[in-house]
């Protein structure tokens, strides 16, 4: 665990260093494009903020190799190598994206390329652990189209759901939190040499993510930007491609007894198998709504709206920080939520945690809808928010006012309309002025 914190401590830090000289790099080059319709934010922002996130994960894997308990998932598979192939294919294709804005054909061409590069060096999913059946092995074919899918679909989640400052990046990391805490637990508890990859990749992307959140949190002052929301996506990618499609389920023991007994047996510890896409069930929820709006409207698929999730937050009356605050409390709540019923899949407290915390959830969703007020007594402890407002008097018709106010002057005997009324300094004003008279 030691090794692991280190490896995470000095991604975070290589990663929030190089963010302000990356800003300052994207300013100077012009990637601060102007803002778009479906945008919040008022103000250019500048991005390539994934320059600075990936050599965060360079710095990561390289002090990782040079530690002796880590130095091992070097030496015995070639997982790292290939998520640095893909990571670096990927990355390279969004800054030019961030820079010069390049077609979303293009973008996903990139992503099935990336996800083809990680196959082609062993970072693949060699079987399915299906409950009640055992481990199923996959053929070469099956396994690759599964794979490519997996690293596309996860990469357009996130990337849906960098809408708002630190939205991106605090979700991924509460999710990449409960995902390292079970990788562990396999690779420690469990002994499972092969589950060292993804805990490793699980780290590396929690630093990744600390280290930008404090440049990216509202007001943001620079965007990760595609080359950084697709990069977190591909490595969230393939820590659960690691973890799901190569660790043996057999080495669990969970599938002894009778088919029932292994089918109850293995569920609480399918759900955190497949933990990266549990967690990420907001933004792919916010992806396939995305996909039947805009279809419905006879849009493209990837034609750019403000009817994501997090705009539907600020719609309904949620202040910024609020509706991130809320993103992040669902996000927490299903990923570490589905990490204790795997470890405590018989108590009911979870159970019952879990439906509290649900419930406390929409009450937070649906906050802006109710304008609670406090009495009169308590109104001087209280917020001004929550006091009563006195009603404002209404403001009179402005042909009254210009009226009175000509009642109010008072006109000289002997002036009649053609008259000009006052002193003529103003013609001396335009002459200092330099006008002509």
């Amino acid at each position: 665990m030691r090794d692991y914190l280190l490896t995470l401590c000095v991604t975070a830090a290589v990663t929030y260093l190089l963010t302000g000289p990356v800003r300052k790099f994207a300013i100077a080059t012009g990637a601060m494009p102007e803002i778009r319709a479906r945008d919040v934010h008022r103000e250019p922002t500048p991005r390539l903020g994934g320059i600075a996130m990936f050599f965060g994960l360079c710095a990561g894997l390289l002090v990782a190799d040079h530690l002796q308990n880590l130095n091992s998932v070097f030496e015995q598979s070639n997982e790292p190598r290939a998520l640095l192939s893909g990571a670096a294919l990927i990355w390279l294709i969004g800054v030019l994206d961030d820079k010069f804005e390049l077609d979303a054909l293009i973008k996903l061409g990139a992503q099935m390329i990336s996800a083809g590069v990680m196959v082609a060096q062993g970072l693949t999913i060699l079987w399915l652990p299906i409950p009640g059946v055992g481990t199923v092995a996959l053929t070469q074919w099956q396994g690759t189209l599964l794979t490519v899918a997996l690293v596309v679909i996860t990469i357009n989640a996130v990337n849906f759901v960098d809408g708002l400052d630190g939205l991106a990046a605090g979700m991924v990391c509460i999710a990449t939190g409960a995902f390292f805490l079970y990788a562990y637990r396999l690779w420690y508890g469990y002994t499972i040499e092969a589950a060292a990859p993804a805990t490793l990749f699980a780290a590396i992307l929690m630093g990744m993510c600390l280290g930008f959140l404090p440049h990216n949190m509202h007001p943001a002052r620079i965007f990760m930007g595609d080359s950084g929301s697709m990069l977190i996506g591909l490595i969230l990618a393939a820590s659960a491609i690691s973890i799901t499609g190569q660790v043996d389920p057999d080495t669990l023991k969970i599938f002894e007894g009778s088919t029932r007994e292994a089918t109850h047996a293995a569920l609480p510890v399918f759900i955190p198998l497949i933990l990266p896409l549990t967690i990420l069930a907001i933004p792919m929820t916010d992806l396939v709504l995305a996909i039947v709006r805009r279809t419905w409207k006879g849009q493209s698929p990837f034609a750019a709206d403000r009817g994501h999730l997090h705009h539907r937050l600020l719609e309904i009356g949620h202040s910024h920080s609020r509706a991130v605050l809320i993103m992040y409390f669902w996000s927490a709540l299903i990923a570490f939520g589905a990490l204790a019923y795997s470890v405590h899949s018989t108590s009911m407290w979870i159970v019952l945690v879990i439906t509290v915390l649900s419930a406390i959830g929409l009450v937070l969703l649906l906050l802006p809808r109710f304008s609670p007020r406090a009495p009169r007594w308590a109104e001087a402890v209280v917020p001004p928010r929550y006091r009563r407002r006195e009603p404002l008097p209404e403001p009179e018709p402005e042909h009254a006012a210009a009226e009175e106010e000509e009642e109010r002057v008072p006109v000289p005997a002997g002036l009649h309309g053609s008259t000009a009324i006052g002193h003529r300094s103003r013609f001396s004003d335009r002459r200092k002025a330099g006008t002509r008279g």
